[in-house]
């Protein structure tokens, strides 16, 4: 998703039939159900299956990967509630919330509270009703309120309006390098420009940015098919590449032989 692109409110989901996986980035929170099939979401340290039936919550500015599971015979199918920032500030004026703390939360939790899941379900009576503005805003606003009831600390994570911190470079690469994300958006999220991030990079892993993100992958790579018997076509979309042909030509020119070698042996 492109962070000048703000999603409509409310999204029922595309249906799929057949098992999808990518990445996803969006600068704005949001609240889904899955009404059929099964979703994991990966935020590079915790993998998280959420089955039909079952709240997720995802917080802005943070990288996750996604893997969707269709029941057999059946259409994955989600809805989900998209929370812009003009809304939340609104919110938060009417309402009287306002962040405390920052909060290091993950990327997403799974609500558990039933009266947050009935709501959601009861927005698919909405799916053919012609686009009413203020309706929708009244929707976010009752999810705001179910959301805040279920869990007052997130008022600390909503409403935190301020752009993200400069954080350790080392330790967020290392555990983020896997997401096929370009630089200026890792700069972004490490709280720097463009030209401070390349410059503390380079202080700090001795090679730029890219040529890194290069060697980690594959480092990465070669570990995963030499200790932990994973196949080429695991792991490469895993990895942040975007096709087989370009991670097998990367890896080749890196260690000398093809990836496939390895899983011969």
């Amino acid at each position: 998703m492109s962070e000048h692109n703000i999603p409509f409110p409310i999204n029922y989901s595309c249906h799929f039939s057949e098992f999808r996986e990518g990445e996803q980035f969006s600068r704005i929170h949001s609240l889904g159900l899955v009404l059929s099939g099964e979703m994991e979401l990966n935020d590079g340290i915790t993998k998280t299956i959420f089955k039909e039936g079952e709240l997720y919550s995802a917080r802005k500015n943070r990288l996750v990967k996604f893997a969707k599971y269709p029941p057999k015979d059946g259409e994955i199918k989600t809805v989900t509630l998209y929370f812009d920032e003009a809304l939340l500030r609104d919110f938060s004026r009417e309402y009287g919330y306002q962040a405390e703390k920052k909060e290091n939360v993950p990327a997403y939790i799974k609500p558990s509270q039933k009266a947050l899941a009935s709501f959601m379900y009861s927005l698919l009576a909405y799916e053919e009703l012609p686009s009413s503005e203020e309706l929708l805003r009244l929707k976010q606003k009752e999810a705001l309120l179910l959301m805040l009831n279920y869990d007052p600390g997130l008022k600390d994570v909503l409403f935190d309006f301020s752009e993200p911190h400069k954080i350790d470079i080392e330790s967020f690469m290392n555990k983020n390098f896997h997401f096929n994300v370009n630089v200026e958006r890792f700069a972004y999220l490490t709280g720097r420009s463009l030209s401070a991030f390349k410059r503390d990079f380079q202080k700090i892993f001795g090679i730029p940015p890219r040529q890194w993100l290069q060697y980690r992958r594959l480092k990465e790579a070669h570990f995963l098919l030499t200790q932990k018997g994973r196949s080429v076509s695991e792991i490469y979309l895993d990895l942040g590449f975007e096709n087989l042909s370009h991670f097998s030509f990367a890896f080749k020119k890196q260690f000398g032989y093809p990836p496939s070698s390895l899983q011969a042996k």
